[in-house]
């Protein structure tokens, strides 16, 4: 179960950078001023990608966790 480590971190990581891909992209739609409702489009179409970049971060962190648990 040891190989569950590596490959947990790796998921943990791609779901943090996707965090900040999320970050990056609320921030460059704030900064460019742009109207309430295409800056609430721009937010509305985030969130999926925002959960879904938690639910990697979480199940990463899961998998490492049970391969030091199981190893």
């Amino acid at each position: 179960m040891a190989y569950l480590i590596p490959i947990g971190a790796v998921v943990t990581i791609v779901g943090l950078v996707l965090l900040l891909v999320c970050i990056a992209r609320v921030a460059k739609a704030r900064k460019a001023g742009l109207d309430e409702d295409v800056l609430r489009a721009v937010l509305e179409a985030t969130v999926p990608m925002n959960l879904g970049a938690l639910f990697l971060s979480a199940l990463g962190l899961m998998m490492v966790v049970v391969g030091i648990l199981l190893g």
